[in-house]
């Protein structure tokens, strides 16, 4: 049986990230990947909560958020995607408390 090449951490660890996450159902563990595709601003007022079904659960600071995030979820479902494997995050889901 041939072995491919080796691969690096940094290619391995999102989709192991987001097998956890998938098999625990906290999306916790995708932050680090959530940060790298939506970057350090919006990262600060947004975080993955949970991965249920393909569908991940982001909690946001605010109603703006959620809207402003809406519109990009298509794309951000791609991103997403490249990173953790194809279908991993099917739908996203934009939540605020305002408790």
């Amino acid at each position: 049986m041939a072995r491919g090449e080796p691969k690096s951490l940094e290619s391995l660890l999102p989709r192991v990230l987001a097998r956890l996450a998938g098999e625990s159902g906290r999306g916790h563990a995708l932050a680090p990947v959530w940060a790298a595709v939506v970057g350090a601003h919006i990262a600060r007022h947004s975080s993955p909560r949970a991965l249920e079904g393909g569908t991940l659960l982001i909690a946001v600071t605010s109603a703006e958020w959620a809207r402003t995030l809406e519109v990009e979820a298509t794309s951000l479902c791609a991103q997403l995607n490249e990173r953790l494997g194809s279908g991993t995050v099917k739908a996203l889901s934009f939540r605020w408390d305002n408790r």
